[in-house]
Formats: C-alpha cells, structure tokens, sequence
C-alpha cells in the first residue's frame, strides 16, 4: 500500500514516517511543500533526513509564489490580522500545502494521505478539509492524533529506532513559510507564560535605527528602497532586514476551529510591515465606506481562511472585491525600523486625498464657507435633537 506523507522533517512527521513503514508496512512516499520557508540548503537537508527516515521516495514541491498570487495577496489587501494580531502565517500557508499534496497523491497513485497533526490543533481540521474534497476515495491517516501521544514519546521511539536528533531544539514545534513563522511550545500550552528569547528563530542582531521604503502599486509591494523586484522577493527581503531587529514577535491567542482556546507564538515581520504600511496608504487614498466595507470583508475572510475554508467559492468573491478596492492604491511607504518594534512614518501617493486644496483639517476650510458648516451641523444633529424631545422626562 503506498501513502503519500506531508513531511515537514520536524518531530511529528519524522515519527510518522518510521511508524508508517515499520509499524503499519507502508510503501511511505515523503513530500515537503515549500511555502516560502526553506532554502536550498534546507531542501537538500530535508531530503537527506527523509532518506534516513527510509521513506520510498521523496519530492520538494515549491508552492511559494502560488501562495502569494492565491492567498497572502488577499490577505495583505485586507490588511487580515486574526483577533487584530495574527496574520494567519500558518494557517492560509496550509491550506496551499494541502492542495499540493492531494494534487500529488492523485498523481501517484496512492492509496492513503498521512500528516502530522495532533487532534488537538486547527492543521488536523485544515489538511483533512482539503483531502476529503480533492481526494475523498483516498484513506486519511494521522498517528499522532489517532495516538494521542506527546513529544516526549514521539523522541523515545525515534530514539529506539536509531534516529538521532536535537531532541533539545524538538521541544518546540517551529513551522515557517513566506508569511512567517510559528512557534509552539510548553509556554504556549499556558496563559502567563512568554516564549523566552531563545525560542524564537532569530535573534537580535541590530540595535541601531532605519527608515525604510516600500513601494507598492494597486495594492502589491514591488519595491524596496527604491530598487523593483517580484512581490515574493521583497516580503523575503522585510522578513530578512526585519528580523535583525527581531521585529515581528508575538504570541496570538484565539479560538480554534474545535472549540477551545489556544495560544500560538510567531516571528512575522514582513507581514506585519508590510500589513501596517498597506494599511496607511489605504487610509490615504480610499473612500470611508470602501474602508468600512473591506474591514468587514477581511474579518471573514481571515476567518474562512483559518478554519481551513479555502474551498468554499465564497472566498473568490470576495477576492474580487478585495481587488477592486486596490485600484489606487499606489504609492511609496516609510517605515522607521528600530531594535523590537516598527513604525509607520508617512506615505506619498498621487492619490492621496488628503489634498490641501479642499482643506486642512483642524486648520483651514477652502471649499466651504462657515455658514455651510453651521447648516451642516444642523442638519446632522436634526435626529438626536427629535428623539430627545420626544423622550424629555
């Protein structure tokens, strides 16, 4: 019987390889799903720990730019912070390497899909969401969530069976990809508890200061301090310079699709700058009821793409009206980068409708006279000053 396994080269799916052929006697045909998160070395790296593991066969699929034209575009239109902090880095990249997965079981042959994910977590619920509608003749299996083991197992049987590792770094769960990186550990499990310093996977390597500029149009990054580059490049170069600074850091608490609460750590600092810059530059060239409407939209949006929604058709529409409102959103964006934190200092954009012209706000009106601004005031107070007539006691 031959299983294609989602194969990060982590703990988890390094049990499920070993206990996948030794234990159940499958054909074990190992795929890594390259959202933006590994580099040549590491590809080379993961495939020699597959080999180790003695998988059958091992495949790097690379989805990074696909994930970006597919998903973490909408999400920087809709500027999407789950709970107002987390930019969904994991959750949407998922969902990409699902698909990849069952596009490639389809293509192989085989029998059954096998991945990591406990039955505790949102991934469980992600991956299998996406099996069951492209793949649904195909067995899904999940040994650390059918087994209900921990960590502390997992590393003792691999132990037995001769794999060696840094059991140390092990004891938490790092997930990486275009649009950050997660971090889940014993601090995470508890609610007053912070990641120490070492948990996170980069460090502090700048204690000086910067301003940076992101230019983007309709909507898009597609340059970095003037230079142009492809949109994937330059979240890779905020994520590079961003984590000298180690900006970026958080711990996200939220509800998961199961119903619980949970809490997740992350390093996200291109999706953080450049989420807050697109942010700005909206506030400058769009209409109020464009940025009221987006708000709403994105909250769903996050929302479908969390809970493993991806699918469903209602996500294309609002993609559609994500980029629409991107029509002008063209401009350049300052940001003041500064040893754990970043702040946006101002846009330029031809399409900013802050325009002098009409008025200063606080300071000067040019397009009205202050009788038009008395009658307007009138007129708007019109329905309060009615229902505190009517209810005057």
């Amino acid at each position: 019987m031959k299983v294609v396994l989602a194969f990060s080269g982590g703990l988890d799916t390094s049990y499920c390889a070993i206990y996948l052929s030794k234990e159940l006697g499958y054909e074990v045909h190992a795929v890594t799903v390259n959202t933006g998160g590994f580099d040549a070395n590491e590809k080379l790296g993961l495939e020699e720990k597959a080999k180790i593991l003695g998988v059958a066969s091992y495949q790097f699929l690379d989805v990074t730019e696909e994930f970006y034209q597919k998903g973490v575009k909408y999400l920087l239109f809709g500027n999407v912070l789950k709970n107002n902090t987390y930019p969904l880095s994991v959750s949407a990249e998922r969902v990409f390497q699902a698909v990849a997965i069952a596009n490639y079981a389809n293509e192989v042959g085989a029998e059954a899909i096998a991945h990591g994910s406990t039955g505790a977590g949102n991934d469980q619920i992600r991956f299998d969401l996406v099996f069951h509608t492209l793949c649904p003749e195909k067995e899904v299996i999940t040994p650390i969530r059918d087994q209900q083991i921990s960590r502390e197992v997992e590393i003792e049987f691999l132990q037995n069976h001769g794999v060696e590792g840094d059991w140390e770094k092990a004891k938490y769960s790092i997930n990486q990809g275009l649009w950050g990186t997660s971090v889940g550990g014993k601090e995470t499990l508890t609610s007053d508890q912070y990641l120490p310093e070492e948990a996170f996977p980069s460090q502090l390597q700048n204690e000086s200061h910067e301003t940076i500029t992101i230019g983007f149009e309709k909507g898009e990054p597609v340059s970095f301090n003037g230079e142009k580059g492809g949109s994937v490049d330059i979240i890779q170069q905020l994520n590079q310079v961003g984590s000298t600074y180690a900006i970026g850091r958080d711990i996200h608490v939220g509800d998961t699709i199961i119903g619980i609460k949970g809490r997740v750590g992350f390093e996200a600092p291109g999706a953080l700058m450049l989420i807050k810059a697109h942010h700005a530059l909206e506030k400058h060239v769009l209409s109020k009821t464009q940025l009221k409407l987006k708000d709403q939209l994105a909250a769903w949006y996050g929302d479908l793409m969390h809970e493993g929604q991806y699918l469903d058709p209602a996500m294309r529409d609002m993609e559609q009206f994500f980029q629409s409102t991107q029509e002008n959103v063209t401009g350049e964006v300052k940001i003041h980068l500064a040893p754990y934190r970043f702040y946006i200092e101002g846009i330029t954009s031809s399409n900013d409708l802050m325009q002098s012209a009409f008025g200063q706000y606080g300071e000067m009106n040019k397009a009205w006279t202050g009788e038009d601004a008395k009658g307007f005031v009138k007129i708007l107070a019109n329905q309060v000053k009615i229902i505190n007539a009517v209810h005057h006691d």
